[in-house]
């Protein structure tokens, strides 16, 4: 059985609350000599202080739980930098469920078990809540800040990129570049899929802008993942597009590699942006150029907001990182020919 109190008392002789008072840190009614003494006897049996027995009976935590969807995109271990970061600046500790992948039953634990201790607030990455889960997580009246997912309904506290700018701008850079038959590749647009469908807006906000006629085979939907890529490419096949915008830097990635397998070089034969900009994009032939979320800020932020007790939400920047994926396109021969000529 663990070691308790009275045990460190019946060792050192001195009485539950003096042994009590010295073990919470607490000033007066003992002599150093004592603590000294009490601090040695807990070492020696093995103390362990039982945080949540504690936090029990004062009704405070400084615990923090973070809930992550287990995506099958790559940026969550910079969201947990940034938490474990702001955790550590301000003595907050940190524990870390998972809830599936969209998985209703999954999500449930995951905050039920979270629920069962007290709790500074909870993190969620990346999770999109079923109706039912949400509910409990809202009854459940304990803080709670949403990271790296926005949602129509703005009473739900979050910290995001703007995904309706990140289909825009990564959509604006290739027509800047010259591209006219511009994918997009690997994304949920579902009816319930808020960040999917944000990012199909402003990709096709950015191509009628410029008088570009949407083509219904340029949208190539999926799961965010590196197989959603792959099949993308393979649906586009040679000549459909090109250049292509990627949901996610894995998505990305299939892409390269399926390109690669059918006889297309990136970016002589096809264009290339990725979206998320983890370093995955570095770590591939040719590098990914991508619109690049700060993740590390969001979940920086996201623990900042949390133990401040606000409760608004908050963007952070996005940035084109480019890198050699994308190719200026050229203009047609004729034009070419021409300008040899001047």
């Amino acid at each position: 059985m663990s070691v308790t109190i009275k045990d460190i008392a019946k060792k050192t002789g001195f009485s539950v609350a003096t042994v009590s008072r010295v073990l919470s840190n607490k000033t007066g009614f003992f002599s150093q000599t004592t603590a000294q003494a009490i601090h040695q006897a807990a070492a020696d049996l093995g103390y362990k202080k039982n945080m949540a027995a504690t936090e029990l009976v004062m009704q405070t935590s400084n615990v923090i739980a973070v809930i992550i969807n287990s995506t099958k995109t790559n940026f969550s271990d910079q969201i947990i930098m940034g938490i474990q970061k702001k955790a550590g600046e301000t003595g907050k500790r940190v524990i870390i469920l998972y809830a599936g992948d969209h998985d209703q039953t999954a999500q449930q634990i995951a905050l039920t078990t979270a629920l069962e201790r007290p709790l500074l607030g909870i993190l969620l990455v990346s999770v999109d809540l079923y109706p039912d889960n949400l509910q409990l997580l809202k009854s459940a009246k304990v803080p709670f800040f949403f990271i790296s997912i926005s949602f129509e309904d703005t009473k739900l506290n979050y910290i995001a990129s703007d995904d309706y700018q990140i289909g825009y701008q990564a959509t604006k850079f290739l027509i800047k570049h010259g591209h006219r038959k511009i994918g997009l590749a690997g994304l949920d647009i579902s009816p319930s899929a808020h960040t999917g469908n944000l990012r199909f807006h402003g990709y096709r906000k950015a191509l009628a802008e410029s008088g570009i006629n949407f083509q219904t085979n340029w949208l190539q939907t999926g799961d965010y993942s590196y197989e959603a890529g792959v099949a993308a490419m393979n649906a586009y096949q040679k000549g459909k597009v090109s250049a292509i915008v990627a949901a996610s830097d894995l998505v990305g990635i299939g892409i390269l590699n399926q390109a690669a397998k059918i006889g297309l070089h990136i970016p002589a034969d096809l264009s290339v942006v990725s979206i998320d900009g983890t370093n995955l994009c570095q770590l591939v032939r040719p590098a990914l150029t991508s619109i690049t979320q700060d993740f590390y800020q969001m979940g920086y932020l996201g623990t900042t907001y949390l133990i401040s007790g606000s409760n608004k939400n908050a963007y952070t920047e996005i940035q084109i990182c480019q890198r050699a994926s994308v190719k200026k396109k050229s203009c047609c021969n004729f034009f070419k020919f021409i300008s040899c000529l001047l």
